[in-house]
């Protein structure tokens, strides 16, 4: 199939999806809509050439939690979303993508200049009210993306929200696969890549699997600098594991795909 035509799929399956939001949702309870969230990002993943893989998911918290992870690129979020549909902070400057942004507006994105220190303590104050409410929310604390070879220092602000609901912290590690059973860089979104090299980049890829793991959740402490750290390290261990221990294998359970038409997003 041509890269023409599956970017032409993926377009569809976006407009898709604010259809979905626009029309189903409102008549939809909090569960149902997560469903389509879950549903309709399997099969991004899947019109991408992805398959999802989740490891140690018995770990799993699904309320009053912070989930934090390393970024690697914008189909991060819907591997993310396919395992557990979470609303997410996000750059200011994804809410004037066309399609996408109106997209994770609707699905309660938390959008935040980074630029703006007061900003910051603005996010910070609002995503310890949601999680005191009993929401999950999703940062990814590296504050950009990279090649996820490596981890880039985790930045303490964001935990602070954690430490003020004193609520959980769930680190979770992703990693792309090839076909051939190597780590792959293909996804990242990264440098000076524009969206469209990044999409062409990861069609041009072939089959990618796209590894979850979910770290044992972290009690939050009074310390955001020391919980960071233990975050980050919990990562670094689980990309270290999925990178060949046979351990990981044993806790793995492949996520099914189902297509969007049973069901849908965003």
């Amino acid at each position: 199939m041509s890269f023409a035509l599956r970017k032409l799929r993926l377009v569809i399956h976006l407009l898709y999806g604010m259809w979905v939001v626009a029309r189903r949702f409102p008549r939809a309870s909090a569960s149902e809509r997560a469903e389509m969230n879950r549903v309709w990002s399997l099969e991004m993943l899947r019109l991408c050439g992805m398959k999802l893989v989740v490891h140690n998911d018995v770990a799993r918290l699904d309320a009053g939690v912070l989930v934090v992870g390393n970024h690697i690129s914008w189909i991060d979020i819907y591997v993310i979303n396919a395992w557990r549909p979470t609303p997410f902070v996000s750059k200011a400057e994804i809410r004037k993508w066309p399609v996408v942004g109106w997209l994770a507006h609707q699905l309660d994105t938390v959008f935040v200049q980074r630029e703006k220190r007061s900003d910051a303590k603005r996010i910070m104050h609002e995503l310890a009210n949601r999680l005191l409410a009993g929401e999950k929310m999703c940062v990814f604390p590296e504050g950009t993306t990279t090649d996820g070879q490596t981890l880039l220092p985790f930045h303490a602000n964001m935990f602070q929200a954690a430490v003020s609901a004193s609520c959980p912290v769930q680190p979770v590690c992703l990693m792309y696969e090839d076909a051939q059973g190597r780590q792959s860089t293909a996804p990242a979104y990264i440098g000076d890549m524009s969206l469209n090299d990044s999409l062409n980049a990861l069609l041009g890829a072939g089959k990618i699997t796209a590894h979850l793991y979910v770290c044992d959740p972290l009690a939050p402490g009074a310390d955001r600098r020391l919980l960071a750290s233990e975050a980050q390290a919990a990562v670094d261990v689980a990309l270290q594991r999925m990178r060949g221990a046979p351990a990981v294998v044993e806790t793995t359970a492949e996520v099914p795909l189902t297509s969007s038409s049973s069901s849908s997003p965003a």
